[in-house]
């Protein structure tokens, strides 16, 4: 056992060695036991190989306390333009995002925020895609962080209950475990649902 904690360590400062920009090497570190953060981001088209980030909203959570008064919200200036399908979504014109921050800044403060820790979501693998793609040039390697789908987490809840005939929409997972909603595409608020029902199902 004592090998394999060994070799993990050395593959980790092996792929901190080979960032792009060693200000970041943090993200190679070990995370606080029992602090994970919530991640949501907000899209200008629904296509992960061409999508901008639109909004980014992050909050900590720490054993079993969500930290919302620890939580980042960022709007981010496309360079393109946005899907009137994906405005149709969340809401966000060309016209409300002119303030955003340059997408290099909000990158490097989300990367500050999360640190090491593991990322929990709601098909969150659809925001990592994007955020890799963006994030190769500075980091040249993907994210390490470890990623925990909560709604994978509901499946397997389900099925162990014997019902594995799941439906995996957010509406249904947070009425099945009494939690209360909130407006949705909302980056906060995506992300403060998916902080609520990771706990819940965690226990």
């Amino acid at each position: 056992m004592r090998g394999w904690i060994d070799y993990w360590q050395r593959w980790r400062r092996s792929r901190s060695l080979a960032l792009a920009n060693q200000e970041f090497a943090y993200l190679w570190g070990q995370p606080n036991v029992g602090e994970y953060v919530s991640l949501d981001c907000e899209m200008s088209c629904l296509d992960p190989k061409q999508a901008e980030i639109l909004s980014i909203a992050a909050i900590k959570i720490k054993g079993p306390r969500i930290l919302v008064s620890e939580h980042l919200k960022l709007l981010v200036k496309p360079a393109g333009q946005i899907d009137p399908a994906s405005i149709a979504v969340h809401g966000l014109r060309h016209q409300d995002v002119q303030e955003g921050m340059a997408i290099e800044e909000a990158l490097a403060a989300l990367l500050h925020f999360i640190g090491p820790r593991p990322l929990v979501g709601y098909y969150l693998e659809f925001d990592l895609a994007v955020l890799n793609r963006l994030l190769k040039p500075v980091l040249r390697v993907a994210l390490p962080n470890t990623s925990i789908e909560v709604s994978g987490i509901f499946y397997d809840h389900m099925v162990t209950a014997h019902r594995p005939d799941v439906d995996l929409s957010l509406s249904h997972i947070l009425q099945t475990l009494n939690l209360p909603d909130l407006p949705r595409h909302d980056p906060l608020n995506d992300a403060l649902l998916a902080a609520m029902v990771f706990l819940k199902l965690r226990g």
